[in-house]
C-alpha cells in the first residue's frame, strides 16, 4: 500500500490550515490493503523536516519570559582554542547557563508542540470513497478505517467511522485497531457466531483503550462484508444506511440518553439523564449513551454494540457510514437521494463527489461539527 500525504506541523501561534488531503492506494499493493488515520501521524508523515514552531509569547502583561544567551563563540573558534598545545594551561570558563522559558505570573499556555490541523481529507479506491471536514474545534477528532482484500480475498472487507470526543485518541485508537480485534475473532467462529466476533472487538477496543490512554472516547459505526453478509454494528451515534432500490434503510439505531431503553439502562445502574438546552446527557455531560473509551463515566457507557446482519442481495445498491456531523442535518432518504444519481446507472461512479456533496449540504444547513462520510459500492463486494 502507498498513500500520500501532505502533513503539516504548526505552533500554537501560527496554524496554516491544509486544505486537502488526498490518499489514494496503489492497485498493485500486497493484501490486505489498509487504510486508516486522519490525519496521518508524524511517523508517516510525507515531509522530511518541518520548520520549529516559533517560540510563545505572553499572553497577558503578568507574563514573562527568559531567552536563551546566545553564545557568541562559533563551534570552529572553540575548537582551535582547545587545541593550543603548550605548557601554558589556560582557565576552563564554566558553561554557559541555559535558562528555560519561565512562567512568572498568569496567562502562560503550556506549548502544545507541533500539531497538524486538517480541513479536509479525502480517500478514494475501488469501491469506497471518504470524504472528512472539520468542523469548528481546532483540531479535527473523526477518523476512519478501510481494510479491503481481507484475507487475500477482494469480496471481503472492514470499514469504519470513528467520532471522537474529548480529543481524537480514542478515535485514532478505534480506527488502527478494531478491525483487527475483530477480524481476529472471525477467525476463529463460524459464520453463525459473527455478531459475538463483532462483539468482542468492540469490547477489547475499549478494554485495550483504557488500559494505555485516560481521557477521551469515541462514538462508531463498521461494516464487515464477509461471505456475502453485511455485518453492521454502531456504538453511538455514528450510523449506517443503505439504499436498497433507491430506498433508504436505516441498519443502525442512535444510542443517545433520550432512548427509553438507554435511559431506563442507566438509570438501573445508578446514573441519571437530564435535558439541558434540548440536549438530552449521560450525568450532566455527554450526549451519547454508548461509546468506545469514557473513563469517567464507564459505569454508564457501554462499549457493547448493537448489530445487523443482512445477506447482500442485488438490490442492495450503496452503504453510507457516516458521523453524526452529517445526520444531523441531513435526513436518510435525503442522503440516498443525493448519492444515488452520481453512484448507480453511470459508467464511472463518482463516490468522491457524493462523499463531499453530502458533507458540504450538511455544512450549509448549518453543522459545526466534524463531519465524515464514507460511501460503499455493495455491488463491488
Amino acid at each position: 500500500m502507498s498513500c500520500c500525504a501532505a502533513t503539516v506541523l504548526n505552533s500554537p501561534i501560527f496554524s496554516p490550515r491544509v486544505s486537502s488531503i488526498l490518499c489514494k492506494s496503489s492497485a498493485s499493493c500486497s493484501s490486505p490493503r489498509v487504510l486508516h488515520g486522519l490525519p496521518p501521524t508524524p511517523s508517516r508523515s510525507s515531509s522530511s523536516s518541518a520548520p520549529p514552531p516559533p517560540s510563545p509569547s505572553p499572553s497577558s502583561p503578568f507574563s514573562f519570559r527568559f531567552d536563551k544567551q546566545i553564545n557568541g563563540t562559533s563551534s570552529s573558534k572553540k575548537e582551535s582554542l582547545g587545541s593550543i598545545g603548550g605548557a601554558v594551561s589556560k582557565r576552563k570558563r564554566p558553561a554557559m547557563l541555559d535558562i528555560p522559558l519561565v512562567p512568572l505570573g498568569f496567562g502562560v499556555d503550556t506549548p502544545r508542540g507541533a500539531e497538524r490541523v486538517v480541513d479536509v481529507v479525502d480517500v478514494e479506491d475501488d469501491g469506497y470513497a471518504l470524504y472528512c471536514k472539520r468542523g469548528r474545534r481546532r483540531l479535527m477528532e473523526d477518523r476512519y478505517s478501510a481494510v479491503v482484500d481481507l484475507h487475500g480475498d477482494s469480496t471481503q472487507a472492514f470499514f469504519g467511522v470513528f467520532d471522537g470526543h474529548g480529543g481524537a485518541n480514542a478515535a485514532e485508537f478505534a480506527a488502527k485497531n478494531m478491525g483487527r480485534y475483530i477480524m481476529n475473532q472471525s477467525k476463529k467462529i463460524s459464520q453463525e457466531e459473527i455478531v459475538e466476533a463483532v462483539r468482542d472487538g468492540y469490547l477489547t477496543t475499549d478494554a485495550e483503550f483504557l488500559e494505555k490512554h485516560s481521557g477521551g472516547g469515541t462514538c462508531c459505526v463498521t461494516a464487515l462484508i464477509q461471505e456475502g453478509n453485511l455485518v453492521v454494528s454502531n456504538a453511538g451515534d455514528c450510523r449506517a444506511v443503505m439504499s436498497r432500490g433507491g430506498v433508504a434503510e436505516d441498519l443502525t439505531s442512535d444510542h443517545r440518553p433520550s432512548r427509553e431503553d438507554e435511559k431506563e439502562r442507566i438509570e438501573t445502574l445508578g446514573g441519571y439523564v437530564d435535558c439541558y438546552q434540548g440536549v438530552w446527557r449521560v450525568q450532566g455531560s455527554l450526549a451519547v449513551s454508548r461509546g468506545i473509551g469514557d473513563r469517567h463515566l464507564k459505569q454508564w457507557i457501554t462499549p457493547e454494540p448493537e448489530t445487523r446482519v443482512l445477506r447482500i442481495e442485488p438490490d442492495c445498491e450503496f452503504l453510507i457510514l457516516a458521523s453524526d456531523g452529517l445526520w444531523d442535518k441531513v435526513n436518510n432518504q435525503e442522503a440516498v437521494d443525493a448519492v444515488r444519481p452520481l453512484c448507480m446507472g453511470v459508467e464511472k461512479p463518482m463516490l468522491a463527489f457524493a462523499c463531499k456533496r453530502l458533507a458540504e449540504l450538511a455544512a450549509t444547513r448549518g453543522s459545526t461539527d466534524d463531519i465524515s462520510v464514507m460511501i460503499i459500492q455493495l455491488g463491488l463486494f
